[in-house]
């Protein structure tokens, strides 16, 4: 399915949803063990507070948040598992609470730290499992399988018992088996934990394909920020159960961070540049980076190379992971606009 086919109603649509857990407390100590078993005392901690979004159809969004920010407790209500105290959710059309059998054929779950996984057969025979449960016809499920397979490249692997498979390995297996039946809304919860480099970068790729070929819209909590700048234009960040943004990466930036650096290679050696922003680092083979307001970062380029003979010279943003932090912190380096 291409981008014009998608239809223009949201994939999930969120409104004001809040979630509230109860939890029991009592001081450490025998006699508070004691007295708790007389009286009970409990407070309520609001997990989810107030969010709302939505995710168009084939759209690709990363949801990001600091531990506890309540990232996860989002995603459990988005696919059903968790009742919302109050407001509104749809996904596809349902109601995700209701656990509709229709509902439930057209979304994924993928948790990086939970195994789907039979541990002691090999993960074919965990794929003619999702088979039966899913009811997929079985020349459509070869065909899936294969091409899952072949996309993720563990051909060789999907033979051998679970156990016997690196990690890298197995979560690649774990995605496979969670696409089989083709879901349209893929919730990803850090996907890539835990994985080296490599196979970080291929279920990255895996995931920029899968979406490709189906139009299909993916939720993605993740916290390492390549998996975002990969695969996400949009990002919705939120804390203590919050949004603090929902917009696209280069606004994220811009508000939270407008500076940039400015890294620049003059030939004649050492040279004082403090008169064209903030030096942040200067070494003696004439290499030195600037700190500048975004929005004169190109006049200061156009003066540097006007002013001097210049071999090299880029203009880079900070890390997305900086920005992302100022954004936890709640303290913008401008006005934030109303």
């Amino acid at each position: 399915m291409d981008a014009a086919s998608r239809s223009d109603q949201p994939a999930i649509r969120v409104r004001d949803l809040r979630k509230t857990f109860r939890v029991a407390e009592r001081d450490a100590g025998l006699a508070a063990s004691i007295r708790g078993l007389v009286r009970r005392t409990h407070r309520d901690v609001e997990a989810v507070a107030g969010v709302s979004f939505d995710v168009a159809s084939g759209e690709v969004v990363g949801f990001l948040g600091a531990n506890g920010a309540g990232k996860t407790t989002m995603l459990k209500m988005l696919s059903g598992l968790l009742f919302p105290t109050s407001g509104e959710v749809s996904v596809l059309g349902h109601t995700p609470s209701r656990r509709e059998r229709e509902f439930l054929r057209r979304i994924t779950l993928v948790m990086g730290n939970r195994n789907q996984l039979q541990w002691d057969i090999p993960a074919l025979d965990s794929f003619e499992m999702n088979r039966a449960v899913y009811r997929i016809p079985d020349a459509e499920f070869r065909r899936t399988r294969d091409e899952l397979v072949e996309l993720l490249e563990i051909g060789d692997l999907v033979r051998k018992p679970v156990r016997n498979l690196s990690l890298g390995e197995r979560m690649k297996a774990e995605i496979a088996a969670s696409l089989l039946h083709r879901p349209q809304v893929l919730f990803l919860d850090e996907p890539t934990i835990g994985l080296d480099v490599t196979a970080q970068k291929r279920i990255r790729g895996f995931l920029a394909e899968y979406n490709r070929r189906t139009g299909a819209s993916i939720l993605l909590t993740s916290h390492y920020m390549a998996d975002v700048q990969a695969l996400c234009s949009r990002v919705v960040v939120i804390d203590a159960g919050a949004v603090l943004y929902d917009g696209g990466l280069r606004a994220l930036t811009t508000r939270f961070s407008p500076h940039q650096t400015i890294t620049v290679q003059l030939p004649e050696g050492v040279t004082d540049l403090s008169g064209y922003g903030e030096v942040v680092e200067s070494s003696p083979d004439g290499r030195t980076s600037l700190r500048v307001p975004t929005a004169e970062a190109s006049a200061v380029a156009a003066r540097l190379l006007a002013d001097h003979r210049v071999s090299g010279l880029t203009i880079e943003d900070p890390p997305i992971e900086d920005v992302i932090e100022r954004v936890f912190a709640g303290r913008p380096s401008a006005p934030v606009p109303s």
